[in-house]
């Protein structure tokens, strides 16, 4: 097969994270391409066997270009009733199910809503069904082992990963060497993951219920070193290479949210590279944190969600009018209010874009995927320290815990970070001299000899950044800053069209969307659609110099969205002269590639 579609699902309890990380692992280490999407509920720990309490973890591997999770399921692994009845939606007809029948009792079927068993009543007969005593053979191969029943019966998920190594024809020994490094010291819990595993993997070798073994190719990847790499690390990673790339010190100022923590948490564990955290009390806190770091000369992040956005949005306008650079990372998660805390959404663009009060303009980007984390990253540090603005970074949930593979580049592949020096003598030099070019301000450290100053948060004389009331000076200093940001579109990379570069639709995406759209498009002109167009966006403010150009080339254009249509919105005020037509979706939950398909081809037929 050209890619496949697992998905592991089962309790929260269940480890299906931590199985689907090591099939990950050994996709990418038999040099598949791939990628991920856990999903999991919010609740610490949901009632056992409930329908809400399911977690899943999917991954789509292919020895060609993967861009998306996968739609269509080609074998799903559910543990016990309630993960079947949630998941078996997802399952293509022919697919594969691997369940654990011992789950597969009267409470539990009544929780998941069944009044009779599934494996027995014939309602599965479109599918492959693998109905294997996991948890009862699991017991045998741990037993004279010592180790109480609950560490047993949670070792059932390496059980059903030896089914799925088998299925795909995967070795097994370097995910033993991987058990014997996770849980060195604990020769007990080496054993049990092992012999679990293995007594999975000989008992698909025994049954004749399977299909024979899914081989997927190797994908034709550029050369290098690989490791999978979600989209908090991925970020994480970025800051760290653009602070060694600047030659200055990282600080991250945050407070801990959902699903943006773990970029807190990488930082703090890169005290090896200089890296300074602060784990505020609050989200305001952390951002005044974070502009006082910058004021001294750090290149300063801070890492939140939506929520936090809106407390820090005050504090935001502060770093604008004082044009210091400081990067707001804003993993998105779906809302309003507390929302679905672990789910995802494209919704804050309208926060990032115009989330603050008085005329207060900045930078904003998205990231596409896991593994352009990295990159993006690393283009807001660069754009903030340059420029002297903030940057709004959007990931969402999707990305920050999905993962891809990501090469590692040296530190010579990245760009160039030319930080604003000033370079004249000190009695000419003044806290809002600026770049003739760019706009920006100069970056001076306020304890400096001969650059001691201060800034605030009130409005600032043009040049000599005093106090001023002054009405005209006002207006002169809000279009300035605007005009700071529009420039910066000079050095934007151009807007680029996969597929027909003219003709009858443009498709239209935005950060994560990226690769559902992508996928869509490619499928349809494989498919002999050569009419149409797919262009993403990455940088949202300002948007590329070459926007309009390759608008006009089109007929029609339609932008796809996890939201009603805030990008959509705010073409129509930056390019009014086009028409765009919408397709969006509200469901917390990434876009299908054959959603987007199905909407091109109704534009492409009407």
């Amino acid at each position: 097969m050209r890619k496949a579609v697992v998905r592991f699902s089962g309790d929260s309890g269940d480890g299906m994270q931590l199985t689907g990380e090591i099939f990950s692992q050994s996709s990418g280490s038999a040099g598949n391409d791939l990628t991920t999407i856990p999903d999991f509920p919010a609740e610490i720990r949901a009632p056992q066997g409930s329908i809400g309490g399911v977690s899943s973890f999917q991954i789509q591997i292919g020895g060609t270009e993967i861009y998306t999770p996968g739609d269509e399921v080609d074998v799903l692994v559910a543990l016990n009733p309630a993960a079947l009845s949630a998941n078996l939606k997802f399952l293509k007809p022919g697919g594969t199910v691997i369940a654990d029948r011992d789950n597969f009792k009267k409470k539990f079927l009544k929780k998941a809503n069944y009044d009779e068993n599934p494996l027995e009543d014939g309602s599965l007969e479109d599918y492959q069904v693998l109905a294997a005593p996991a948890s009862s053979l699991t017991k045998e191969a741990l037993k004279n082992l010592g180790l109480d029943m609950q560490s047993v019966t949670r070792s059932k998920n390496m059980f059903a990963l030896g089914i799925v190594y088998h299925l795909f024809n995967r070795p097994m020994e370097p995910t033993i060497d991987f058990f014997e490094k996770k849980f060195k010291g604990k020769p007990k819990v080496i054993q049990a993951n092992m012999r679990a595993l293995k007594a999975g993997y000989y008992f698909a070798e025994t049954t004749d219920v399977l299909p024979a073994s899914i081989v997927i190719p190797p994908a034709d990847l550029p050369k290098g070193t690989y490791r999978n790499i979600n989209g908090n690390t991925a970020i994480a990673w970025g800051a760290l290479a653009a602070a060694e790339k600047s030659g200055k010190k990282l600080s991250l100022s945050s407070y801990p949210i959902t699903p943006a923590s773990e970029i807190l948490h990488e930082i703090a564990a890169r005290k090896d590279q200089g890296a300074i955290v602060l784990q505020a009390e609050d989200e305001i806190a952390a951002v005044c944190a974070a502009i006082g770091a910058s004021y001294a000369g750090n290149l300063s992040i801070t890492s939140t969600s939506g929520p936090g956005i809106s407390l820090k949005t005050e504090a935001m306008g502060l770093a604008v009018i004082a044009e210091l650079p400081l990067v707001i990372i804003n993993v998105q998660r779906s809302g309003p209010s507390t929302g679905l805390p672990t789910k995802t959404e494209q919704g804050d663009l309208a926060q990032a874009l115009y989330g603050r009060h008085g005329e207060a303009p900045l930078i904003v980007m998205a990231a596409s995927s896991p593994d352009d984390c990295f990159f993006y990253g690393y283009q807001a540090c660069r754009v903030a320290m340059e420029h002297m603005t903030p940057v709004v970074l959007l990931s969402d949930s999707y990305l920050a815990s999905g993962k891809s593979p990501w090469r590692i580049p040296s530190l010579d592949e990245l760009p160039d970070i030319q930080l604003p020096e000033y370079e004249g003598e000190a009695e000419d030099w003044a806290p809002y001299l600026r770049d003739p070019e760019f706009l920006n301000r100069y970056w001076k450290i306020p304890g400096e000899k001969g650059y001691e100053h201060r800034i605030g948060g009130l409005e600032k004389e043009d040049i000599s950044g005093h106090l001023t009331y002054d009405p005209e000076n006002h207006e002169k200093m809000v279009h300035l800053r605007q005009e700071k940001i529009d420039r910066v579109a000079k050095k934007l990379p151009s807007q680029e069209i996969t597929g027909a570069q003219s003709g009858n639709l443009l498709v239209v995406g935005w950060g994560s969307s990226y690769g559902a759209i992508n996928s869509a498009v490619i499928e349809l002109l494989e498919e002999g659609h050569e009419n149409v167009g797919f262009t993403n966006f990455n940088y949202l403010s300002p948007l590329p110099e070459n926007t309009a150009e390759i608008f006009e080339k089109f007929d029609r254009i339609l932008v796809c969205e996890l939201n009603t249509g805030q990008f959509a919105n705010y073409l129509r005020t930056k390019l009014p002269m086009f028409t765009y037509e919408q397709f969006n979706k509200n469901q917390a939950q990434p876009f299908f590639t054959s959603e987007i398909k199905s909407e091109i081809i109704k534009i492409l037929e009407a």
